[in-house]
């Protein structure tokens, strides 16, 4: 059994999968415009939850956020289900396939044979479409890679039900029943307001802007306080979290400056184009930072000047993550 599924590649796996699904039930969209109206983007430094024994950096919302919001602000109907057994998780997804439905899953990225050897680490909270079995062999969109691609029943259930951080628990979604309707310019609005609101306004230091002041605070200290081998461990995290879990840090930031490109036209504002600029610019400055990180765990450059700089420059992101994030409120409240 095989769902006739239009596979699209994309930049990261939530939006990937959400806009793949969309699509396929009749609502023509972009990545860049799921990922927006589900208010994917964000940051978060939270040193007392660990993944991989490294202090958590994230660069946007939660596994299943994007897809949870994105769908509520366009009144779509949605089914999310967990499993405490593997058998009752594979007789509900075999039940879906053969009634028509494609369905969302997420996964542990370790336990999928078709990622590169070097991608497979532990990290649960990766997003594709399962679109069919054959034999003892399921067909997946995995919006990562250019084209469909297919993984054992045993390979899939070990991802399912992979342990740790994050564990999916046999989770799948999947859509029921779309709107006749859609109020596109409410759910943009609503998405840009949820951004701003969790960058600028979240009362503990850990999150938006506040996180991004706390973890230039933070990574100053690693020389003197870690000593330089577990350093250079807490950056890599820091480096990896960013630029090899979905598309990191730069990579939200430009695909939300795409998003503020289509906002400008849905909503017929011309300051979204402007400011669609200003969040490209943040991008390349998180870029910036990726890349110097890279050189001082390659032992390129000196450890504790370059903590400095690399510091300096995650200050320069939140003053101007800051400023965006203000101006974009006030361009769509006017």
């Amino acid at each position: 059994m095989k769902i006739n599924f239009p596979h699209r590649q994309f930049a990261h796996c939530e939006s990937g999968v959400t806009a793949n699904l969309l699509n396929y039930h009749g609502f023509p969209c972009s990545e860049a415009l799921v990922f927006g109206i589900g208010a994917g983007l964000f940051f978060g430094y939270v040193p007392f939850i660990k993944i991989n024994k490294m202090p958590l950096t994230t660069y946007r919302i939660g596994p299943g956020g994007i897809f949870k919001k994105a769908t509520r602000r366009l009144g779509i109907e949605i089914r999310k289900q967990k499993f405490s057994s593997p058998a009752a998780a594979e007789k509900e997804l075999d039940r879906l396939l053969a009634s028509g439905h494609p369905v969302g899953a997420q996964t542990g990225v370790f336990w999928l044979p078709f990622f590169p050897p070097a991608y497979r680490f532990h990290f649960n909270g990766h997003n594709l479409v399962i679109i069919g079995k054959e034999n003892d062999e399921y067909l997946i969109s995995d919006p990562i890679f250019e084209e469909p691609v297919r993984c054992s029943t045993i390979d899939l259930r070990k991802a399912r039900f992979a342990k740790g951080a994050l564990a999916p628990k046999g989770k799948i979604y999947y859509i029921e029943k779309m709107p006749q309707q859609f109020d596109l310019p409410g759910a943009v609005k609503a998405g840009i307001n949820d951004v701003c609101r969790v960058m600028l306004k979240t009362p503990v230091p850990l999150a938006g802007v506040r996180g991004i002041r706390l973890l230039a605070r933070q990574l100053a200290k690693w020389p003197g306080k870690l000593g330089e081998e577990q350093t250079i461990l807490h950056l890599g995290h820091v480096i990896r979290m960013q630029e090899e879990i979905g598309t990191g840090g730069g990579g939200f930031r430009f695909i939300y400056a795409a998003f503020l490109q289509e906002a400008a036209e849905i909503l017929k504002n011309e300051k979204l184009l402007e400011l669609s600029s200003n969040c490209t610019h943040i991008g390349d400055l998180w870029r910036d930072f990726a890349l110097l990180a890279s050189r001082v765990c390659r032992g390129r450059a000196a450890v504790q000047d370059s903590f400095d700089e690399l510091a300096s420059l995650l200050r320069q992101c939140a003053v101007e993550e800051e400023k965006l994030f203000k101006n974009l409120h006030g361009a769509i409240s006017c």
